[in-house]
């Protein structure tokens, strides 16, 4: 606990001002569609528009460049002895976009509608352990938690947990009332949408007056409309494309290690991957290495088929070497000894899939899996594929490892994509949240992740390293994760 409070103590910094007097210019960026019709401005639901609500609505906790814990609308926070209550000091003077205060009200209500199971948010895994959410007064808030949990901050980060205005619910989806650097100016999802300088924005006017996100669904339009002016940046550059702008003088390009991966979801309510033995079997097929080098060019981190990110605290060190006589054997086991025909749902949404998936498919194919790759519309991919079809592309945004493994892997997770079902990984889970001293939660997330890797029904071969290509143009654009970027320290030049 020592350790847990002296964090909390650094935490308490204050963010400082923007060094911007006016905002100038407009910066535009793409958005990728991918929830079609469905797509909103509710930061809790499914079709969330990220690239736009993380410009319009603050946290309470925002990660600073090194991805640790660090005030938003929180500006200190506190547990009691055994981390069963936190109690967060919440920042001063902050106003809403429609001019309305800011304060504990309104984030007893953004917690409590994640937390209502009738809102059905894949949000609400990540901090359902709390039961009760109490305005102490119009500054303070008290989280009450059913379990001791000296990661709470970690939790409080996540993205969608944005804080809205009490009562906004039914409104938020089209208005997009936050507290954060721009205010919603035209909302247009499958065009573009209009953002403007938010002045009264707690930590500075923004360097820019105008942002315009475009839905561009497609990866290589997105990639054309970043050469051809139309867009500032895109974060989803692979590294065979990265010559086309290391040619020219006209972009920036970052390279961002990050906890991001790509991979290939096989459902295990779905028949073969229902056996253990066949899940196995088609991870064993994947030489990671190979598949790291030919798709991101090296650039990344060896992943054996658990979210964890490579920087983080709670990360297993393990090997997963390729194993084809093994995967065939498995297969043998199970009673497929010919192998087995696989279909693989692949889109452009995320530029880097189609050629995982024939990479993959080459390397199944000496185990007897024969893989066929099947091209399905980028618009829509979320709300149409994902998680319906037996065979699916997958990609993920960096998650502290309780909020990962919860969200992706607990049983009664909202977007647990592969439907996979395990009483005794449950159970590490809800054991790891209890466990006080770090050391031993440690070992247990790790005991959480081996056992991922001999039952999971997911192919998680790596780790990316994101390469982030912006114009010239563009300057003081945080080299961080995306969730951790501040947008409003970002200025073009005119």
């Amino acid at each position: 606990m020592k350790q847990l409070l002296a964090s909390v103590c650094a935490a308490t910094l204050v963010l400082t001002g923007s060094a911007f007097a006016e905002p100038k210019g407009t910066f535009r960026q793409a958005h990728e569609y991918g929830s079609g019709d469905k797509s909103s401005l509710d930061p809790i639901s499914k079709g969330r528009v990220f690239q736009i609500t993380e410009k319009l609505m603050s946290r309470l906790v925002r990660p600073d460049m090194g991805g640790k814990p660090s005030p938003d609308l929180a500006v200190k926070w506190e547990s009691n002895a055994d981390a069963t209550e936190w109690t967060l000091q919440l920042r001063e003077g902050v106003k809403f976009h429609d001019g309305s205060d800011f304060d504990s009200a309104d984030v007893v209500y953004s917690l409590n509608r994640v937390l209502d199971p009738n809102s059905d948010s894949p949000a609400r895994s990540a901090v359902k352990m709390i039961t009760n959410v109490e305005a102490m007064d119009t500054r303070t808030v008290r989280l009450t938690l059913d379990t001791p949990f000296a990661d709470m901050p970690l939790q409080l980060m996540d993205y969608r947990l944005r804080m809205l205005p009490e009562g906004s619910g039914d409104t938020i989806a089209q208005t997009g009332i936050g507290t954060g650097p721009f205010k919603l100016e035209k909302l247009d999802l499958g065009g573009t949408t209009v953002l403007v300088a938010n002045n009264e924005y707690f930590a500075g006017a923004p360097g820019v007056e105008r942002m315009e996100i475009i839905a561009i669904p497609d990866a290589q339009a997105r990639l054309q409309a970043l050469l051809g002016g139309q867009i500032d940046m895109e974060s989803g550059v692979t590294p065979q494309q990265r010559p086309m702008f290391a040619a020219s003088g006209k972009f920036n390009i970052q390279e961002v290690p990050t906890g991001n991966w790509r991979g290939i979801v096989f459902r295990t309510d779905a028949e073969p991957f229902t056996d253990v033995r066949v899940r196995k079997a088609m991870r064993l097929a994947a030489d990671r290495a190979a598949l790291l080098a030919l798709v991101e060019g090296g650039n990344g981190a060896i992943a054996c088929d658990h979210p964890v990110g490579p920087a983080d605290q709670y990360r297993a060190q393990q090997d997963c070497p390729q194993d084809i006589e093994g995967a065939k054997a498995l297969l043998a086991e199970a009673g497929f000894a010919d192998g087995i025909d696989v279909q693989v749902n692949v889109s452009t949404v995320e530029a880097t899939w189609p050629t995982l998936a024939e990479a993959y498919q080459a390397q199944a194919a000496a185990a007897g899996i024969r893989v066929a790759i099947n091209q399905v519309p980028s618009d829509g991919y979320w709300s149409e594929v994902w998680m319906k079809k037996d065979v699916t592309m997958t990609r993920w945004n960096e998650r502290p490892a309780d909020q990962a493994l919860h969200e992706i892997y607990l049983s009664t997770a909202k977007w647990n994509e592969s439907y996979y079902k395990d009483e005794a990984f449950d159970a590490l889970l809800a054991e790891a949240r209890r466990e006080l001293d770090f050391d031993k939660r440690k070992a247990i997330y790790v005991k959480a992740q081996d056992h991922l890797l001999e039952t999971a029904g997911t192919l998680i071969p790596y780790h990316v390293t994101r390469l982030m290509a912006s114009s010239s143009r563009v300057k003081n654009l945080d080299p961080v994760e995306n969730m951790a970027i501040r947008w409003y320290k970002i200025t073009v030049d005119e």
